[in-house]
């Protein structure tokens, strides 16, 4: 990613789940390039459990809010907002993909490149022919193939900072391993799409070297989960990421 060209028309959104119980509901917020079906980059968001609520969830909400604290209501806007600064680097002008989440219009208005903000509405037909068809494909998957995402689950996330680990381990398979097209055989992968590689990537290869945080530099939020600093409020206890040698 070093020396690869930033992605110009991008599609972004907000994969919405859970962490430790439904009362801490989260976004992940993903960039994929259109076109080709690379998955750049991702952050998250803590959020304020909504939706319809019994009178004793309400209470049960309000009591958690006052002793945990109330997510930050502008947490969507700030994360996507890191998320096209990271994705659009130094470009002077880019495309941006979105639904119509009030919060993506306001975090784009604070970027300094000049942005065409295409907007598609949430409720429209998701099918290949949706102007947001690559980002609703990485949520199928991220849905199919993460057994914390599914609906009515058992092994939900019991933390953020594990999820976003979880998410991390699927960008490298979506991005290098897999092709993009399930039923074409020898169909590339999004990395090969991009000319950033000639094949596929086994896992040999993901495996093959060691690396080193301290010679690496990564984005804000991807330095955060390296650390393990994310943290899960209704934990006691959140351990961080300390091995010495990891570094």
């Amino acid at each position: 990613m070093e020396t690869a060209p930033p992605a110009e028309v991008i599609v972004v959104d907000g994969f919405e789940s859970f962490e430790y119980s439904q009362y801490f509901p989260m976004h992940h917020h993903v960039a994929v390039e259109k076109g080709t079906d690379f998955f750049i980059y991702f952050t998250d968001s803590p959020l304020r459990r909504k939706g319809r609520m019994t009178d004793h969830q309400k209470k049960r909400r309000a009591e958690l809010e006052r002793q945990l604290g109330r997510p930050d209501p502008k947490a969507i806007e700030k994360d996507m907002r890191e998320l096209l600064q990271v994705v659009l680097g130094d470009l002077d002008k880019a495309v941006v993909h979105s639904d119509d989440h009030p919060a993506y219009v306001r975090a784009i208005r604070k970027l300094k490149q000049q942005i065409r903000h295409i907007i598609t509405p949430g409720r429209a037909h998701r099918d290949q022919h949706n102007e947001l068809w690559e980002v609703n494909l990485l949520d199928l998957l991220i849905r199919h193939c993460s057994g914390n995402h599914k609906r009515e689950t058992i092994a939900w996330s019991k933390r953020r900072q594990s999820s976003a680990e979880r998410l991390a381990i699927l960008l490298v398979w979506r991005n290098y391993m897999k092709g993009r097209r399930e039923k074409e055989r020898g169909s590339p992968t999004p990395a090969m799409e991009r000319g950033m590689q000639g094949r596929p990537l086994a896992v040999g290869d993901v495996l093959s070297e060691r690396l080193f945080r301290s010679h690496i530099d990564l984005p804000p939020k991807w330095a955060e989960y390296y650390d393990g600093a994310v943290q899960t409020p209704a934990l006691g206890r959140n351990r961080r990421h300390e091995l010495t040698m990891a570094y």
